[in-house]
This record gives C-alpha cells, sequence and structure tokens, in this order.
C-alpha cells in the first residue's frame, strides 16, 4: 500500500492549490474540537490529543490527495498557523536553574579530576618504564 502511495505520488505533480483548497476542513474540524474542550486546558495534550491526531491524519490526507508529500511546507505553514492560534499562551515560564547539594556537587567536580591525575600519572610512568615494556 504504501508503495503504491509512493509511485502515485511520483506520476502526478503536487497540485498545491488544491491542497491549500482542502487544508482549512482540517483546521474547521480540529477548531470545531476544541471548542469541546475548556480553553484553560488548552496546553494539556492529553485532553485533546485526539482531536489534533485527527487533525494531523486529515493534513496528511489532503497532501496525499493532493499529490505532495506530507509533510511540507505549505502544510507545516497551516500547521503552524493553528498552533499559534490555540497554543501561543502554552510557553512555559523560564526555568530557574539552581546548583545540586554541595555533596553531588563536590562529587561531580572530584572525580573527573582524579581520573585525569590518574591517567597523568599513568602516562609518565609508561613513558619512563618504555624500556622495560618494550
Amino acid at each position: 500500500f504504501l508503495s503504491y502511495l509512493g509511485a502515485h505520488q511520483q506520476t502526478r505533480p503536487c497540485n498545491e492549490s488544491l491542497m491549500l483548497e482542502k487544508l482549512p476542513a482540517c483546521g474547521k474540524f480540529f477548531e470545531e474540537m476544541m471548542k469541546k474542550v475548556d480553553s484553560k486546558k488548552w496546553c494539556n495534550l492529553t485532553e485533546f490529543i485526539k482531536y489534533y491526531d485527527i487533525f494531523t491524519q486529515c493534513t496528511e490526507h489532503e497532501a496525499f490527495y493532493a499529490s505532495c508529500f506530507w509533510p511540507n511546507p505549505l502544510v507545516e505553514g497551516f500547521i503552524t498557523r493553528i498552533h499559534k492560534q490555540f497554543f501561543s499562551n502554552c510557553t512555559s515560564e523560564d526555568v530557574l536553574w539552581e546548583d545540586p547539594p554541595d555533596e553531588i556537587l563536590i562529587t561531580l567536580i572530584l572525580i573527573p579530576v582524579m581520573l585525569t591525575c590518574a591517567m597523568i600519572t599513568l602516562v609518565v610512568w609508561c613513558s619512563k618504564r618504555s624500556d622495560i615494556l618494550a
């Protein structure tokens, strides 16, 4: 089946105007489904994942129907507009970085320092003992 789609896409050129004509129906469906979800929950993917999956499948279907690859720049632009419409307020707040506890920080610093010292010692010892090791 997939090889048929691949062969089908290669024989007909991408009809971008047809695809752009059909994509708004996908967006309209998604918009109608998102009306069922409380707008305060729009940032919680589990609340609307089923609708989003149908939306992406719809855009994929319309792209293939127009003999276009999916994703493509036009579909990506359409999806981006939908994201801006529904998810523009979902950016996470600034992450507050803080140092790990002192015990962990000291361990994370000392392990590489000790390994470096051990490797230097090993290299120096081997270079002095090259006459015996050769």
